[in-house]
């Protein structure tokens, strides 16, 4: 299944404005390109139960769902892959249990996280958090776009052409800011589920992301 992060839409229940997961992911799935699911309080049922109703929706436009953290969910919904963090599964037995085929990505924050990070194991990698935000619990301080350059050059120093999405606090006023600082492109939250028009604030944003890769010359 071909990979593009242009528009990557997290959806959450707890940052959600109200809706469920299907009727949000209905609202903007003609312009996200990935979806993920992070669910960090249901249960492994409910999980099951939204990511498969989530896939429905997605699945008529061919666009891979993923889950945040657990492979478990994703290999029971039938998703495309899984989305970890450096406290979650080693990516090794991530690939394992989910075969060759399935998408993995993989959180960086830190220049020593982009030297540690299994590249040959993994099918992008999500850097940030680029801005502050309120969609996750992090204390730690934004790395801005001068950290999100630095890490995006150290991680395709080691990897050509590595497929990287900048998170946290994005939108469509900063998009072409961390496009040009090495994104290929966003991983939102709220900046689509907040949303008075979520579809509008999605084609905004798909299009800021698009305008941005034009010039810098890889759309």
């Amino acid at each position: 299944m071909t990979l593009d992060l242009r528009l990557y839409a997290l959806v959450d229940p707890a940052v959600a404005g109200g809706r469920s997961l299907p009727a949000l992911t209905a609202l903007i799935a003609d312009s996200v390109t990935l979806v993920q699911l992070r669910d960090k309080h249901g249960s492994t049922r409910v999980m099951v139960e939204e990511a498969r109703d989530i896939a429905a929706v997605l699945k008529p436009r061919g666009t891979p769902l993923l889950i945040n953290d657990r492979v478990d969910v994703a290999l029971a919904a039938g998703a495309q892959g899984v989305h970890i963090g450096w406290d979650d599964m080693e990516t090794a037995d991530a690939r394992r249990l989910l075969g060759p085929e399935a998408i993995i990505g993989l959180s960086i924050k830190s220049m020593e996280e982009a030297a540690a990070a299994p590249l040959d194991l993994l099918n992008y990698v999500a850097i940030g958090g680029v801005y502050a935000t309120t969609s996750k619990d992090n204390t730690a301080a934004p790395i801005g776009t001068g950290g999100l350059r630095e890490i995006a050059a150290a991680i395709r120093a080691r990897k050509a052409g590595m497929p990287i999405c900048a998170i946290a606090g994005i939108n469509t006023a900063n998009t072409a800011d961390v496009v040009a600082a090495g994104a290929d492109g966003v991983a939102v939250i709220s900046a689509l589920s907040m949303a008075k028009d979520p579809a509008a604030a999605a084609g905004e944003l798909r299009g800021a992301v698009d305008a941005a890769l034009k010039k810098r010359g890889t759309a």
